[in-house]
């Protein structure tokens, strides 16, 4: 019986589980927009700024999803 006691006594901060398993999609999403980036540029380096332009748009939108994952737990919580 102690055993099951244990068990329900752990509730601790999900939330910091549920971040970790967050920051894994705008990692490879920032990953993702870098390398094809990267390859834009080795192929038609005179559409730089523009190719830049949207590197640096996709880049915010993924990190503003990393950090609407960072307060999430602290709302629910």
């Amino acid at each position: 019986m102690a055993a099951l006691e244990t068990l329900a006594a752990v509730d601790g901060n999900l939330g910091s589980i549920g971040y970790g398993l967050a920051a894994i999609g705008p990692g490879v999403g920032v990953g993702i927009i870098f390398g094809n980036g990267t390859q834009a540029l080795a192929r038609q380096p005179e559409a730089a700024g523009l190719i830049r332009a949207n590197q640096i748009l996709g880049f915010a939108f993924c990190e503003a999803l990393a950090l609407i994952g960072i307060v999430m737990p602290f709302v629910y919580n």
